[in-house]
């Protein structure tokens, strides 16, 4: 006679109990933040004081029950402005202590810029590579299954290609732009699925700065820049 696995009463019940609502598995997000847009659109709405943000806890703020934070991705470049760079690499510095903070860096150029008025020509210096960076890890995430939804934080309408390229590719993946104060882009929010507006996540900023002390691994402390307050 064959073997027969026998299995008791109380452990047949075990097996046919329901998954809670907490151990379901969430869904992976990754956020992609466009430094630059970010930056200016806080400058130009007057929030300079939202400037020293604990990027990681600002995004996790605007996650579901359902969903949990892969990491942040953001994109920048170091600049070479004498009194804004230390105070930019203060906001890199206290960030990067969190591990789901990647700071992904492009670079700056100067460019010939000639004065209408006077004819003037003088150098301005030009981020670079920033907007092919972010599209790079949009498409690569998503051909890798790194996540399930995608948080674009720009009002770059330059980067609708990678979101239609992600929505093209894989249907299930859900694509969400955040637009950062006095930014929006029309066609980025035709062809994602969800966005959202900054600007009137005001407490959510207020909510998200760092202490006034950071204090690094390294024992190094940075003190939030005067001019950020």
């Amino acid at each position: 006679m064959k073997n027969i696995l026998r299995i008791s009463p109380r452990k047949r019940a075990l097996l046919f109990i329901p998954i809670k609502e907490t151990e379901k598995i969430k869904k992976r997000v990754i956020v992609y933040i466009d430094g630059y847009n970010f930056y200016y659109g806080l400058r130009e709405n007057g929030w300079k004081k939202f400037y020293w943000l604990d990027i990681v806890s600002f995004c996790k703020k605007f996650l579901s029950d359902n969903q949990e934070l892969v990491c942040v991705k953001y994109f920048s470049a170091h600049t070479t402005h004498p009194s804004k760079g230390p105070r930019q690499s203060k906001l890199f510095s206290a960030n990067k202590e969190n591990p789901q903070f990647q700071l992904i860096l492009g670079s700056y150029l100067n460019k010939n810029v000639t004065c209408r008025n006077c004819e003037t020509t003088f150098q301005v210096p030009e981020e670079k590579k920033t907007d092919v960076n972010i599209a790079t890890n949009l498409i690569s995430d998503c051909i890798h299954n790194n996540c399930d939804i995608s948080i674009l934080i720009s009002g770059d309408s330059d980067l609708t290609p990678p979101l239609e390229f992600i929505k093209n590719h894989n249907s299930n993946h859900t694509v969400t732009v955040f637009f950062p104060p006095k930014r929006v882009g029309h066609h980025l929010k035709m062809i994602a699925h969800n966005s959202m507006y900054l600007e009137q996540y005001k407490a959510r900023f207020k909510n998200s700065l760092l202490p006034e002390k950071v204090e690094l691994s390294n024992g190094i402390i940075l003190n939030q820049p005067d001019k950020w307050k």
